[in-house]
This record gives structure tokens, sequence and C-alpha cells, in this order.
């Protein structure tokens, strides 16, 4: 997980700015559901990172 949802958060910003622009409410709410995809995948990532903390200091 190299960009940790960050990806997903820039496309949701995009999309839901698109929506706002537009009227397209469907689109500003696909947007938002990005953004929380994007932040999910970071909170998972960082929750991983963590996890290995202690196995990276072992193995050194």
């Amino acid at each position: 997980m190299a960009d940790k949802g960050g990806m997903d958060k820039m496309k949701g910003k995009a999309k839901e700015m698109t929506g706002k622009v537009t009227g397209d409410r469907g689109k500003q709410a696909e947007g938002k559901m990005d953004q929380a995809k994007g932040e999910a995948k970071k909170a998972m990532g960082d929750a991983r990172d963590r996890a290995q903390e202690p196995l990276k200091r072992r193995d050194t």
C-alpha cells in the first residue's frame, strides 16, 4: 500500500468539486465516499506500519 489512500483522497476531492460546480449531488457524494475510502486506507496502512515496527527492530 504505497500511497496509503492518497490517490483516493485526491480523486474524491476532484469529484466532490466537480459535483459542486455542476450541481450534481451524486458526484459530490461519490467524491466524499472516495475521500473516506482514502482515509480508511491511510489508517489501515498506518496501523500496519505500527504493527510491523517491533518486527523490524528485532531483525536489525
